[in-house]
């Protein structure tokens, strides 16, 4: 969503009664609005948003408490690009702590040795699914602008689904694995708008080892339905996108038997900056998330975002080959 205007809503709330700064608190969080000052709230100026706004400064005002609604462009100071950061930042975090209670819960409450579960397990593992989904749907809903993260946490729960599922093995790959890298030339390859690590790094792979041809094509977050020859990863319902703990690039290493170990240096990093797990922990990843962060605020153009990222990736992997060979400098 591109939006060069903005709804405020200012509010002056009384320290009596405690209760309404709480009551309007929760309710502009679960509206998704931030803030820019302590009560200075914002949200995209959509019909929806305006009347969520207006809800609650009808709320306010029986009351009997002060608040105003307007319609802003930023002209000075912050920058639209900057607001979205804002709006991404909260929403990249909603996703995270999902992200860790839907681990925390397949930790404690699904042994990995367990071949099988028991009636009570199960039930407590599809009433925690239900759960879950109903969080992210709650997220997805007040993700303005495609926030990372929500693909990790649908792996998640994909993954965690497979596990109740009578039948169905945790882990199982899915159709996508069975494809070969004859199957996907000259097709069009379609991700949502923003690429971040793992995108930059799916479109990297691509180029470099499954199609050199492919085409990007990047279209919103939602709603997006792929037209003939399209392939999809990295978002909603794609192709290749996450699955349980790996993020796409895993995916797609896996769904076309990619086995080169400095790939596989390079997908560790990629997972831990992506899922912000700390799984693999290599010396490398920092230095990876920064540089990629920083390309990101540089461009916000996608293609740009792959051509930079790209050459990162083209060294990187160049490292981990030289390094696996035994080369260094001389």
């Amino acid at each position: 969503m591109a939006a060069d205007s903005w709804l405020l809503l200012i509010h002056q709330l009384p320290p009596k009664p405690p209760y309404l700064r709480v009551k309007v608190w929760r309710r502009l969080h679960a509206l998704g609005a931030v803030a820019l000052k302590n009560s200075v709230y914002l949200l995209p100026n959509t019909e929806e948003a305006r009347e969520d706004f207006e809800w609650v400064l009808r709320e306010i005002h029986k009351e009997r408490a002060e608040a105003s609604l307007c319609e802003a462009k930023l002209i000075d100071g912050l920058t639209d690009d900057e607001v979205r950061g804002l709006f991404l930042r909260a929403r990249e975090e909603d996703y995270r702590s999902l992200a860790a209670d839907i681990r925390k819960f397949v930790h404690e409450a699904l042994s990995s040795r367990a071949r099988s579960l028991s009636d009570e397990a199960r039930a407590a593992a599809e009433a925690a699914l239900l759960r879950f989904r109903k969080r992210l749907a709650e997220i997805a809903k007040i993700d303005f602008f495609g926030a990372p993260g929500r693909e990790a946490v649908e792996g998640l729960i994909g993954g965690l689904e497979q596990r109740i599922s009578p039948g169905s093995p945790a882990g199982a790959a899915s159709s996508a694995a069975s494809l070969m890298i004859a199957d996907v030339q000259h097709r069009t390859w379609v991700t949502r708008k923003g690429v971040h690590i793992d995108r930059i790094a799916c479109a990297w792979l691509i180029r470099r080892f499954i199609d050199k041809n492919a085409i990007f094509k990047f279209v919103p977050a939602r709603g997006y339905t792929p037209a003939p020859r399209e392939i999809r990863f990295d978002m909603f319902d794609a192709e290749f996108t996450h699955d349980g703990e790996l993020c796409s690039f895993e995916v797609i290493l896996r769904a076309f038997d990619l086995k080169d170990p400095a790939l596989r240096a390079l997908a560790e990093v990629i997972h831990d900056v992506d899922l912000k797990d700390s799984k693999f922990g290599r010396d490398e990843t920092p230095g990876v998330d920064h540089l990629i962060a920083g390309i990101a605020w540089l461009h916000s153009e996608d293609q740009a975002r792959l051509e930079h990222g790209g050459a990162v990736f083209d060294a990187l992997h160049n490292y981990f080959l030289r390094r696996k060979s035994g080369g260094g400098n001389t």
